[in-house]
């Protein structure tokens, strides 16, 4: 997998895909900021990918609060759901940053763990979301 350029900031989906293509029982994933908002997705449809999307962040929420509350640290490596055909990966990507993964219920955890890590190492720095600024934020406040 190579590493991506200042040029290809944006544009994070090829990351994913390449992630699917290295690891076949992938069914789909997603790259997120950390209060659920889509930067990226691969294999699942756009309503789908933020559905997911919206769920990882909650969880990664839940694990942050219960290292918190249990561990002396809101530090989350991964999260890992077993459903019944599937297994839901979230990992932090980085600075407010979280991937998401849907692999089919055979993978193998280690190795879906594993190249999700190596991905997130080899490009951490085009990974990570900026803070929201207040502005932005009271702006979209208004907007509802």
């Amino acid at each position: 997998m190579s590493v991506a350029s200042p040029n290809q900031g944006r544009d994070l989906a090829w990351l994913l895909r390449g992630l699917g293509e290295q690891v076949p029982v992938i069914r789909g994933s997603v790259l997120l900021s950390s209060d659920g908002m889509m930067k990226a997705a691969d294999g699942f449809d756009r309503a789908s990918a933020e559905h997911l999307a919206a769920l990882a962040s909650g969880l990664f929420s839940i694990a942050r609060s219960a290292g918190t509350k249990f561990d002396d640290s809101n530090e989350v490596r991964q999260v890992v759901t077993e459903l019944k055909s599937s297994q839901l990966y979230i990992s932090w990507a980085g600075y407010n940053s979280v991937l998401a993964v849907l692999a089919r219920a055979e993978a193998d955890p280690a190795v879906v763990g594993f190249e999700m890590a190596r991905l997130i190492k080899a490009v951490r720095p085009f990974l990570d979301t900026a803070a929201r600024s207040t502005a932005a934020t009271s702006d979209r406040s208004r907007a509802f």
